[in-house]
């Protein structure tokens, strides 16, 4: 106070530096309340990762922390998004409600959400756009809280594959071929592989990881005496997998005539289009 009664221009100076610090420490508060994780709140740590396919569910299950003591009961679950440094809210969940209240994002996930319990939520119909970081807060009594979070990557199916053979050469007691597998779309994430039937060993390829050629090329020496032979292209990424299989046999083996026989104004080179079928079942998603 002497300080200030002597010199006011001092006082005032003092009182201005003290503002601007109370300032910074509420702003800071407020950054630190709306960033990767709230102050006081526990992290879960490491974010479950999942994996969905366009079109199809993902599952996100909240795991009550081992630490809680079992009479410290859950208040509520509050369902968000990360984005960047943000969390923002997208629902609140409750004991006992079957209905969730909406705070965000209610225009494009209201049709698509849906709270199966209080600590299980799954979204529907998936879109590219839905990868990305989400959190669920948990809040129990006591004013404790602890986050999970779970990074959601969601990737096209896989591409049904076509298979085109071109037949080189036809020997008696040989033909020669070059079979193709080609797919439509990004090749991103795709591994391609060969899986043959009635053929030698040393011809089925495995998965080639990283970017996938397109097409495929898989040069093939027959025997005319393997007329039951297949070739089956196997193409596949995180979550899905398709196939094309088909037989070899209507490719060569019109039987052993000569290949004057075969031949055409080209030059002797048949192109024949191979069918496709789906594999049964997807991956385990």
């Amino acid at each position: 106070m002497g300080t200030c009664s002597e010199d006011p221009h001092l006082c005032g100076a003092s009182w201005l530096l003290g503002f601007t610090s109370l300032l910074l420490s509420v702003c800071s508060a407020v950054t630190q309340s709306s960033g990767a994780h709230a102050s006081g709140v526990e992290d879960s740590g490491i974010p479950v990762s999942l994996k969905g396919t366009q079109g199809a569910s993902v599952w996100f299950h909240v795991i009550r922390s081992p630490e809680l003591p079992p009479e410290v009961g859950l208040e509520k679950i509050s369902w968000g998004i990360v984005s960047k440094s943000n969390y923002i809210v997208m629902l609140h969940v409750f004991p006992g409600r079957d209905v969730p209240e909406w705070v965000n994002f209610q225009d494009k996930f209201e049709k698509r959400v849906h709270v199966l319990n209080i600590t299980t939520l799954r979204i529907d119909n998936l879109t590219l756009e839905d990868s990305g970081r989400y959190r669920a807060r948990e809040s129990y009594r006591r004013g404790r809280q602890h986050d999970q979070d779970f990074h959601l990557r969601v990737y096209e199916p896989a591409p049904l594959p076509q298979i085109r053979a071109t037949l080189l050469s036809l020997t008696p007691g040989w033909c020669n071929v070059t079979v193709e597998c080609d797919t439509t779309g990004t090749r991103e994430d795709l591994i391609v592989s060969w899986e043959s039937e009635g053929l030698p060993r040393e011809l089925e390829q495995g998965p080639s990881p990283g970017p996938a050629p397109n097409p495929w090329t898989l040069a093939v020496n027959l025997t005319l005496s393997q007329p039951s032979s297949s070739l089956t292209c196997v193409v596949s990424n995180q979550v899905d997998q398709k196939t094309a299989t088909r037989g070899l046999g209507n490719i060569c083996g019109h039987g052993a005539g000569s290949q004057k026989e075969h031949g055409d104004p080209d030059g002797g080179i048949h192109y024949a289009e191979l069918s496709q079928q789906e594999a049964g079942d997807n991956r385990d998603k």
